[in-house]
């Protein structure tokens, strides 16, 4: 069974779809919303927190340095 974007499980064929979304938009049956692990927590916080450290000469640094290595892989 496939998966939504929130991993939720869906049905495969087009009718099965319909009538799930159907029964979620009048009420018959509630969409659960996974909710998000810890780690994209700590790491949207981590990211903020390296942000506000580093001068914009660093972070300049930083994404010079992944863009060539980015660049390197695609050849």
């Amino acid at each position: 069974m496939p998966k939504g974007p929130q991993g939720q499980k869906r049905p495969a064929d087009v009718i099965g779809c319909a009538v799930t979304v159907a029964q979620i938009a009048t009420g018959e049956i509630e969409e659960r919303v996974k909710e998000k692990s810890g780690r994209t927590k700590s790491g949207k916080a981590g990211s903020a927190a390296r942000n506000k450290t580093l001068t914009a000469e660093e972070r300049s640094e930083i994404a010079k340095l992944a863009a060539e290595v980015r660049w390197k892989n695609d050849t």
